[in-house]
């Protein structure tokens, strides 16, 4: 009779094995939701309860990867990618192809092989908003879970053969899952404390800047709009005097040296200075204390109705000037 080879699947075995599918370990996610859907058939699960737990998989996930965009930029692209036959023009295809359609591509990027990991950190990088994100991530997740869903209540009388593969499965995904994935969200939220209370007292406000800037203090002021895959950027407006770098360049620089008596100022437009946060504690690392974040970013500095241009300082002069000097990136490995 059909359904007595079928392991004990459970709403939270699939709620594991999709995050764990998202989190890109090799989890037979796809087989076990047919599974599901063929026990949907025989009443032994609710198909809305497999489809909606499914997503709730699908979103804790590709949210967890949302947010290593934001905060580790294109490094994150680079380790998806480097799983592909040709790493380069899988992170050069996944950028055009969210720079062509944006957010919306969420909602089929689940079915598309070398997409599907790729926009949920893409969307991080491109400071996309969280609740935006979610709305069509869940889109998709519905899509794609509903599908293989569907799949397995219309040939629920042949997936016998294919039950026998998850036989091995239940039992193992404890081990080979659960525990890896709570060490590395507990190490996460470690690493995010310790960041933000390192940043804690290394904010300045806009006005103090200001005041800092008009009194010819020795501050260097680095615009990090600028990032790899935002060419817009170069014409967006910032700080007078400020120089535009690439965030990435600063954190990968084998060294960057600045005299004792010349301050940093760092901002970005990113929700909470994520990207000025990261770099900040970069350069503490390498040895440098006089490190600011401009509380509040380039918006707050916009609504005090600060001066702002589009004709920033020259980098290479600022550096030059101020006695700073940034070695070259490390190379790849």
């Amino acid at each position: 009779m059909f359904g007595s080879h079928i392991p004990a699947i459970t709403y939270p075995i699939i709620l594991i094995a999709v995050f764990a599918r998202q989190l890109c370990l090799p989890i037979p996610a796809v087989l076990l939701l047919m599974m599901a859907g063929a026990l949907g058939e025989s009443g032994r699960l609710s198909f809305p309860a497999i489809i909606l737990t499914a997503v709730v998989g699908c979103l804790f996930a590709d949210f967890a990867w949302f947010q290593a965009g934001r905060w580790w930029g294109s490094r994150i692209l680079r380790i998806l990618c480097s799983f592909s036959a040709d790493r380069n023009y899988c992170a050069q295809r996944a950028r055009s192809v969210f720079a062509r359609w944006g957010l919306p591509i969420l909602v089929v990027a689940k079915f598309i092989p070398g997409l599907d990991g790729a926009m949920p950190p893409i969307s991080g990088m491109q400071g996309a908003g969280s609740v935006e994100f979610l709305l069509f991530d869940a889109v998709g997740s519905f899509l794609w879970s509903a599908a293989y869903c569907l799949l397995g209540y219309l040939f629920a009388n042949r997936v016998d053969m294919a039950s026998a593969m998850l036989g091995h499965v239940n039992g193992a995904l404890a081990a080979l899952v659960v525990a890896p994935i709570v060490c590395y969200v507990l190490w996460r939220a470690w690493e995010l404390f310790r960041m933000m209370h390192q940043l804690r007292i290394r904010t300045i406000s806009p006005a103090l800047l200001q005041e800092k800037l008009a009194l010819g203090k020795k501050v260097v002021v680095v615009d990090l709009l600028l990032c790899e895959t935002d060419i817009a950027a170069v014409a967006t407006p910032g700080v007078p005097g400020a120089i535009r770098l690439d965030p990435a360049r600063l954190r990968t620089s084998s060294k960057v040296h600045v005299p004792d008596d010349v301050e940093i100022v760092l901002y970005c437009s990113s929700p909470k200075e994520i990207t000025s946060a990261r770099v900040a504690v970069s350069l503490r690392h390498k040895g440098i204390s006089k490190v600011w974040v401009l509380e509040g970013g380039l918006k707050a500095w916009q609504k005090l109705n600060l001066p702002l241009t589009t004709e920033l300082a020259n980098p290479e002069e600022t550096t030059t000037r101020f006695g700073i000097r940034v070695a070259s990136r490390r190379p790849r490995e």
